[in-house]
């Protein structure tokens, strides 16, 4: 029907009013304040009471119960308990903190590990031991590439499953890759000529796996390691003597620099237990010297013998991770870091101050000694200034760590253990420096009685020549090659003359003994074993210095000669009383000893420096002094590594505890 002009425009003013209200509407509504739904509350840390708690409301409760049936299949599977909590924010405390409060207040032991999830302030933290059987870049790997995409895409109870279904698959050995070795081999069976190769390189791979599976191995389980080839127990045995060693001299520092601060009360728990260890790792060192020597073991007698050296070693590792948190504890460094970090700083102006003093006695030494004589000290100053630098790069990185936020501070506990190493090396550096002068003077001093007495001894023993047979004929003529030797050496190595004179006149004296009257005999050897203790302390003195400042480009083979070392001059010394020609037996072989893990340390240091691109800085002065170390050797868990997967070192074993903690945004 036609519409009429009239009603048309009451259509018209209908339709403006209508515009005209709810145009009024927005604009009361835009200028008035807004109001905004209250924010959900922090969640403040907890006590678990269930396995996976959602104080987020994040799932629903199908996602609930499959985040569930995968934490449940995890135990049933491995018997590893992990607790998974989503919450909105951690208020304030930090990731890291709140799940150490929440662990603390749960009573977690051990065997529980905890995913704690801030959905709405998208960051989170992992942390608990980390199960045997997972390493740490493989924990990397499934934190990164499985629980922190499916957090970043909202998919909260996908990461809680892949979380628990990547620690029951990576526990089970699910994740070895062979395709990249099955496609080199086809391509190398294709090359004729490389059939040797091929062969080669299987057998390299075989026994770089089981050497892989040995180190996952709990070294008190004697039926799996016997079962490993002959060969990979070597290299493993050589590798777990390397890994104690390191701990034991890094724990020592450590231990050193606690009794300081907290007295030897306080420290006699941790230095009981690194007393045992070094027992223990003694032990091992004395199996693989053992192994070593001239005087062939069956095939059955060598696995044996390496079962029970990895098993020694295994126990020395546990006697000091088993004190690792109690250490820790006591060892605070946050709680007086601004003061440790001014007493660090007053040390690196004390040592500075020392280093041209000690620059000066080096120069003095070159100038007065041939270069075999100072070859342990050389560059002990420039090594000690390297130190020097290193430390004040951490205490600067300490100072920097203390002005972030409560819960972000953790990188000042690394930085100051970091400056602590370094100073503690610098000092004993040069220290090395200073008490070169007196050793050599020493040997000097001793020198002129040593070959008047060695002098009487061929005097003695020509006369005995007829009742000394071939012996004494040989002693004799080794005798005088060595006097001769001394008295060309004398100003020039009074060190190498020195030890040359006493193992002449212990050689000699052995063979008089058995030509003359044992009563006659017992004052001339008493006064021969003091030398013998002399020399062999002097040279094990050296051979420890040099090693332990460079202990991160040291291989098992020193290491294992200087253990035999002190076990001989601590049997000589033991014995000194009750049984000196079996004392000096003992103080002969350990100088000896001492002088081919000198050797050998510094081969193995030359070859160390010769593999890597010329540097002289003081973090690689710090990765061959051992200050940094390869985190994988001891079990590095989360935040940053100093320098290339090199952290500093720390009270513990080799495998440094395997506690974790891994966190961050998404």
């Amino acid at each position: 029907m036609p519409v009429t002009l009239p009603n048309c425009r009451a259509r018209w003013f209908t339709r403006a009013s209508i515009s005209l209200l709810f145009a009024g509407v927005v604009l009361v509504s835009a200028g008035a304040p807004s109001v905004r739904a209250p924010m959900a509350a922090a969640e403040p840390p907890l006590r678990m009471d269930t396995y996976v708690v959602d104080s987020a409301n994040a799932l629903d409760r199908a996602q609930l119960d499959e985040t569930r049936s995968a934490v449940d299949q995890l135990y049933a599977d491995q018997q590893v308990r992990l607790w998974i909590v989503y919450v909105h924010d951690f208020g304030g405390l930090g990731p890291e903190a709140w799940a150490k409060r929440t662990t603390t207040q749960s009573g977690f032991s051990e065997r529980d590990l905890l995913l704690a999830v801030g959905t709405e302030s998208h960051d989170y933290w992992f942390s608990g031991a980390l199960p045997s059987g997972i390493t740490d870049s493989e924990l990397d790997s499934l934190l990164s590439s499985r629980v922190e995409p499916a957090l970043r895409g909202g998919k909260w109870a996908a990461a809680g499953v892949a979380m628990a279904d990547g620690l029951d698959s990576a526990m089970r050995g699910e994740g070895v890759n062979f395709w990249a070795l099955f496609i080199g081999a086809v391509v190398i069976v294709v090359v004729v000529g490389g059939v040797v190769l091929f062969f080669r390189k299987r057998r390299g791979d075989r026994n770089q796996a089981q050497l892989q599976a040995a180190r996952s191995l709990d070294p008190d389980n004697t039926v799996a390691l016997g079962s490993l080839s002959l060969d990979t127990l070597h290299a493993r045995s050589r590798e777990v003597l390397v890994e104690i060693d390191n701990a034991i001299r890094t724990s020592a520092e450590e231990l050193e620099l606690a009794t300081g601060e907290f007295g030897d009360i306080a420290a006699t728990p941790f230095r009981a237990a690194l007393d045992t260890a070094k027992m223990a790792a003694a032990n091992a060192f004395s199996i693989r010297q053992q192994l070593d020597d001239h005087i062939p073991e069956t095939l059955d007698q060598q696995r044996t013998m390496l079962v029970e050296l990895i098993g020694k070693a295994g126990r020395a590792d546990r006697e000091l991770d088993a004190r690792v948190a109690e250490f820790d504890a006591m060892r605070d460094l946050l709680i007086n870091a601004p003061d440790r970090l001014d007493a660090l700083t007053r040390d690196l102006v004390e040592l500075t101050g020392r280093a041209p003093a000690s620059d000066a006695e080096l120069a003095r030494l070159t100038a007065t000694h041939p270069p075999s004589v100072l070859a342990p000290i050389h560059d002990n100053v420039a090594m000690a200034r390297e130190r020097v630098t290193f430390a004040e790069q951490n205490i600067d990185a300490g100072r920097a760590a203390l002005t972030r936020p409560v819960g972000e501070q953790g990188g000042a506990v690394g930085a100051i253990r970091g400056a602590e190493a370094a100073i503690g090396q610098a000092r004993r550096l040069l220290d090395a420096v200073d008490n070169a002068a007196a050793n050599i003077q020493q040997a000097t001093d001793g020198l002129p009685a040593a070959l008047d007495e060695l002098r009487a001894d061929i005097a003695t023993a020509k006369t005995l020549a007829t009742y000394g047979g071939q012996e004494s004929a040989a002693a004799i003529a080794a005798a005088e090659a060595a006097v001769r030797q001394a008295e060309a050496a004398a100003t020039t190595d009074p060190l190498g003359a020195f030890h040359s004179a006493v193992s002449a006149d212990g050689d000699l004296d052995r063979a008089n003994a058995a030509a003359t009257d044992h009563k006659l005999a017992a004052e001339d050897l008493r006064r021969r074993l003091d030398r013998a203790l002399t020399d062999a302390g002097s040279r094990v003195d050296a051979a420890t210095n040099y090693l332990t400042t460079r202990r991160g480009g040291v291989d098992a083979s020193a290491r294992t000669r200087l253990s035999e070392a002190q076990r001989n001059l601590d049997a000589a010394q033991q014995l000194n009383a009750t049984d000196p020609a079996q004392a000096l037996t003992h103080a002969t072989s350990a100088a000896d000893m001492a002088g081919r893990a000198l050797q050998e340390a510094q081969a193995s240091v030359r070859a160390w420096e010769s593999s890597r691109a010329p540097s002289g800085t003081a973090q690689a002065g710090a990765v061959l002094g051992g200050i940094l170390i390869d985190g994988l050797l001891r079990g590095a868990t989360g935040g940053s590594r100093s320098g290339g997967g090199y952290r500093p070192g720390s009270f513990g074993g080799s495998s440094g505890s395997r506690r974790v903690g891994r966190g961050g945004r998404f």
